[in-house]
């Protein structure tokens, strides 16, 4: 039975969650705001988080980077704000799937065994074997170790950025649009419109500094990895 942990500080909020979380049979616990999830986090283990960022004491994104800095598990937050800016922070914190309120319990709990299902593919996926290292000019990319370095430096990404630069690599050449993202990557049929390839696309290709061109974008479609491009070439030191 997995485990979730569920925290926001209005109770109607939990309870539906937890109607919906038990129906699946998850084993749930709650928690009323982000402290209370962080002293949680630090003496059990969860398969999943549901975390609202509005919380007195701590805010979701506080306390979610104080969890991940203890344990690696999947969050997913809630919020009343859908602008791009807040799901952009909010992925820059860690989060793993950004919801905006009022949701649906049913599509929530899609996402749910989305992410679950992604997050248990990378664990296996760690142990297959793989062409370890792959280098294009000055960006070099492990992809059994999970790492990646510009011109030397190894570049900070979040565990999203990581999964999208690595499909895109093993695809290279390859168009690949939104909706194939969105399944691939992060698991499922999204719900909603597709503009979260979008704002990841925007992140990744920051942390990919003077090789950012690499990701080409194919305008109506969606993107390809393409490091031998007119563009792309001119990148390169």
């Amino acid at each position: 039975m997995s485990k979730m942990l569920i925290v926001d500080d209005e109770e109607k909020i939990r309870a539906v969650v937890r109607e919906y979380a038990e129906f699946e049979e998850f084993e749930v616990t709650e928690a009323r705001d982000g402290m209370e999830a962080v002293n949680l986090c630090r003496e059990n283990d969860y398969d999943i988080i549901i975390m609202d960022v509005m919380m007195p004491r701590l805010d979701g994104y506080s306390a979610c980077k104080e969890i991940k800095k203890q344990k690696d598990i999947p969050v997913i937050m809630l919020s009343a704000r859908g602008e791009e800016y807040d799901k952009l922070f909010g992925f820059e914190t860690g989060i793993d799937d950004y919801v905006v309120k009022p949701f649906s319990p049913r599509e929530l709990m899609a996402r749910v065994r989305a992410v679950l299902a992604r997050s248990q593919a990378a664990v296996q996926g760690s142990a297959a074997p793989q062409q370890e290292r792959q280098v294009y000019g000055g960006l070099e990319i492990d992809l059994a170790g999970r790492e990646v370095y510009v011109d030397g430096v190894r570049a900070s990404m979040t565990p999203k950025e990581y999964d999208l630069l690595f499909y895109l690599v093993k695809n290279k050449g390859l168009a690949l649009s939104r909706d194939k993202l969105l399944e691939e990557v992060w698991g499922y049929d999204f719900f909603g419109d597709d503009r979260t390839v979008d704002t990841h696309i925007k992140m990744l290709r920051g942390s990919l500094g003077p090789y950012r061109s690499y990701i080409v974008t194919l305008r109506g479609m969606g993107y390809k990895f393409d490091p031998e491009n007119e563009s792309a070439s001119a990148a390169r030191p």
